[in-house]
């Protein structure tokens, strides 16, 4: 590990008389590390909700075709999708907060590198590479609040570092819209190194550091596989929208892609410590919850990445009125999750994501309506509304229903591999829904082009809520929320989730009974 990492400054357990684990909230000590953690989060929050929001931008800037912009949104998320469980897995092995620190540190040159693109293709590589650092901090930061904070202190902390990182994500589109609209898009990107550059000072002088005692095995050939796999199958989806499904790119890289992936479950299968243990799915309802997230995340995705550019370039809307339009979402996650989290344990998680499934669809539907000319006030804050009033009731259930569907030990793993499903989906149908639409090439441009594409691609996301809610009906059961005589039930102690990237639950590995949420993006 980097030597500056280990600084005159670091707090250890000799200098700063703190062990891991008895850190109190109220000290010095906690509230740093409180600062360091919601700080790492909101470069993640604030890079996840303003990316789309530039896209048209950056497309003017660099003549990019739809493919381009394609590549920045996946480019970034499958390389977070297929890193993030070794990233929480080197924090235990090698230190907590070095590896947290690299990860903000990676994530905040790569960021430097994409405010200073020169063209689509060097931007496109740079996002990949952020990817990489958000996989080694995304799981760092919670993973420090479980281990510094005293078992009584640890709820409060889970609750105000979920509260406050929320409201950075709720900013990003305020915060990136403005920039984009009244500076330039590349400070979308350029905004993360003050942040940085605070997160490492304060982490420094008052972060305490820790790890397991015992060092596991690392599923480096599983989590390559799976990379690749996303890759090739992602390449393929994206090519084939401008050169035809019959290239033979795209029927080689199609099929690289998917031989990846089987040998990735060949792998998993085999190796003594996996990064995706496969004995998960024997549960249904694990299985059942997957399988949701697979087609509500990958819904979700594709109505994140029309949404912004559609408004902008059919709607007329400037990048900031952009970003203000889709602040309901954000509003109703915010304010609903907890109770929604409540609601889950006493009647259930099935008929919750069922009617979420319905709710996401039917708001889905509204915006398919809105044409060449959309009202906000007529169509999409209605839309909205509805539309996160169903998301609200998938996400937060899902998350439940994960982490009860496997025992207490494994259930940190379990809600790993969620997250990453759902990190899956989202860049799988960015890749995919452009050429089920019919836009390619430079018809994001053209409202003519785009608006008929968006109706199509929000009513297919509109059939795969849908069929959310029918996984759910049909392979959810109430029961997997309900204590038993050998558990109790997993609770969210995070008072808030947002929309992006499967806000998934991990319990606190030493004590097992209580769950706090794993940021998502």
């Amino acid at each position: 590990m980097p030597r500056w990492l280990h600084g005159e400054q670091a707090v250890t357990a000799t200098t700063a008389g703190t062990v891991a684990g008895t850190v109190r909230l109220g000290t010095p000590v906690g509230r740093g590390v409180l600062a360091t953690t919601i700080l790492g989060s909101a470069m993640a929050f604030l890079d996840g909700t303003v990316v789309n929001i530039a896209l048209p931008a950056i497309g003017r800037q660099f003549g990019a075709t739809l493919a381009g912009l394609q590549w920045t949104v996946t480019g970034y998320t499958l390389t977070l999708a297929a890193f993030v469980l070794v990233g929480g897995s080197l924090g235990d092995r090698f230190g907590r907060r070095e590896v947290f620190l690299i990860g903000v540190v990676w994530f905040a040159l790569a960021s430097l590198a994409c405010g200073l693109s020169p063209n689509i293709g060097f931007l496109v590589a740079f996002r990949a590479l952020q990817g990489v650092g958000s996989a080694l901090l995304t799981p760092g930061a919670l993973a420090l609040i479980q281990s510094v904070f005293h078992p009584d202190d640890r709820a409060k902390a889970v609750g105000a570092w979920s509260g406050l990182a929320s409201i950075a994500g709720a900013a990003g589109p305020l915060v990136g819209g403005w920039l984009i609209e009244y500076a330039s898009w590349r400070w979308i990107f350029l905004i993360n190194l003050p942040l940085a550059a605070a997160v490492v000072a304060i982490a420094l002088r008052y972060v305490p550091e820790s790890r397991e005692t015992t060092s596991g095995h690392f599923d480096v050939p599983g989590a390559v596989l799976g990379a690749v796999g996303l890759a090739g199958i992602t390449y393929a989806l994206v090519e084939a929208g401008a050169k035809g499904l019959g290239a033979t790119s795209v029927i080689v890289t199609g099929l690289a892609g998917i031989a990846a992936l089987v040998a990735f479950v060949l792998v998993e299968r085999r190796s003594p410590a996996p990064m995706m243990p496969l004995s998960l799915f024997s549960s249904r309802d694990f299985s059942a919850a997957n399988a949701l997230t697979l087609t509500a995340y990958g819904a979700l995705g594709a109505v994140f990445f029309f949404f912004a550019t559609y408004l902008q370039v059919v709607g007329g809307y400037k990048p900031l009125a952009a970003g203000l339009a889709s602040l309901p979402t954000t509003i109703v996650m915010m304010l609903l999750s907890s109770r929604v989290g409540g609601l889950t344990t006493k009647i259930g998680p099935r008929r919750l994501m069922t009617a979420g499934g319905a709710l996401t669809a039917v708001g889905t539907l509204i915006l398919s309506t809105s044409g060449h000319h959309p009202n906000y006030w007529l169509h999409i804050f209605p839309a909205l509304l509805v539309f996160s009033l169903g998301l609200v009731m998938i996400a937060v259930p899902v998350t439940v229903t994960v982490l009860n569907s496997a025992t207490v030990e494994r259930a940190g793993i379990a809600s790993g591999v969620n997250n990453a499903v759902a990190r899956a989906a989202g860049a799988l149908a960015v890749a995919a829904f452009p050429l089920l639409v019919g836009l390619k090439g430079e018809g994001y441009a053209d409202p003519a082009e785009l608006e008929p594409a968006f109706s199509r691609a929000m009513m297919l996301s509109a059939l795969l809520f849908a069929v959310s809610g029918v996984i759910a009906w049909f392979g959810i059961r109430d029961s997997v929320a309900q204590p038993t005589a050998d558990r109790p039930v997993e609770k969210a102690q995070c008072q808030t989730c947002l929309p992006i990237g499967s806000p998934a639950l991990e319990p606190d590995r030493r004590r097992g009974r209580e769950a706090e949420v794993r940021s998502g993006l």
